[in-house]
């Protein structure tokens, strides 16, 4: 009845209220020209926003200062050998502060604006900041396609450092509120774009030495491979810090995690990945019914998210087809379960 909707639609409202009920609602500002120019002048006075991308949402702040990179760090609780990776509208802002090759050219022509981050050559006369870079001898640089973050970015006259809007080794946040579910308290604005359309961080290949990939995305092995006409490998482990999503702890919804499991353990939430599983028990969660890796990508970390605040204790999770951006996934996966 008339009734009983009203009743369930206040309930929906309730559990909705109840979840949000200490966060901000009004720092997430939507899309619009007046809006993108409040953010202009945010990150003008070296101050931090957050923003959209199509991989995941990000906190942006002034590449070219030292004061805006330090508070970056400071908000994430990231290690100072972590570099961030500098994003631009497009390659005049580049050329002055990396060196260019045929390498990069080629997949910059293919993959730009995308998801794929290259580490470069640093230019000694950069005015990137030594610390977003980690004082390094290079700097991981990415053209975004999300047109909100591209409007943002043509319009500064710098440059901007964004890593995952997150507490550093957690979930990266793949809508406004996750970012508010985060920072509910010490970050005054968040430029709402949505929902992030992959879900998962960036490809990193390394193009300063030894062409590999550093980091597994969207953007996959075999794809940069066929465009350098070379094979490339995906660096498996490392001491070395040279880009971000290399620590063995990563991506993490601060409860345990168990791999490849045939069934989940008592109490458990259990993740789960295409039709054969029963979708009528409160503690299963499909990433994708019909197997589709994509879309798994894209529900992985609200899943993760969902989980944690339901109150589950650990997770289970299926194995996931280790191809594709299902590599990515696997990645993310292996990170978070460390």
């Amino acid at each position: 009845s008339f009734i009983d909707l009203l009743l369930i639609s206040g309930g929906i409202f309730f559990v909705f209220i109840k979840n949000y009920n200490n966060l901000n609602m009004k720092n997430i500002y939507k899309n619009s020209q007046r809006n993108l120019n409040k953010a202009k002048k945010i990150l003008n006075k070296d101050n931090i926003i957050a923003v959209p991308t199509e991989t995941v949402y990000g906190l942006a702040g002034n590449a070219y200062s030292n004061t805006a990179i330090k508070k970056i760090y400071k908000l994430k609780k990231r290690p100072k050998t972590n570099p961030l990776i500098i994003h631009y509208y497009d390659l005049r802002g580049l050329k002055n502060d990396a060196y260019i090759d045929n390498k990069f050219l080629k997949l910059y022509k293919k993959f730009s604006p995308g998801p794929l981050t290259y580490i470069l050559r640093k230019k000694k006369n950069s005015k990137i900041s030594l610390i977003a870079n980690a004082n390094l001898k290079t700097i991981a640089v990415r053209f975004p396609k999300n047109n909100i973050i591209r409007k943002l970015l043509q319009n500064l006259q710098f440059p901007l450092a964004i890593p995952s809007a997150n507490i550093s080794s957690a979930v990266s946040p793949v809508s406004s509120y996750d970012v508010l579910d985060e920072f509910p308290k010490k970050l005054n604005f968040i430029l709402d774009g949505g929902s992030s359309k992959i879900g998962l961080e960036s490809t990193v290949v390394n193009l300063d030495g030894k062409t590999q990939i550093l980091r597994p995305g969207a953007i996959s092995q075999n794809q940069i491979s066929k465009v350098l006409k070379r094979k490339i490998s995906i660096l498996k482990t490392t001491n070395k810090i040279k880009s971000p999503g290399q620590l063995k702890k990563h991506y993490s919804p601060g409860i345990p995690i168990k791999l490849n499991c045939k069934k989940a353990d008592n109490k458990a939430a259990f993740i789960v990945f295409g039709k054969k599983y029963k979708n009528n028990e409160k503690n299963i969660f499909n990433l994708s019914k019909s197997g589709n890796l994509e879309e798994a990508a894209r529900k992985l970390y609200k899943t993760f998210r969902k989980i944690k605040n339901l109150g589950f204790k650990r997770i289970n999770i299926v194995k996931i087809p280790n191809n594709k951006i299902g590599i990515a996934i696997n990645d993310r996966l292996r990170k978070a379960a460390y």
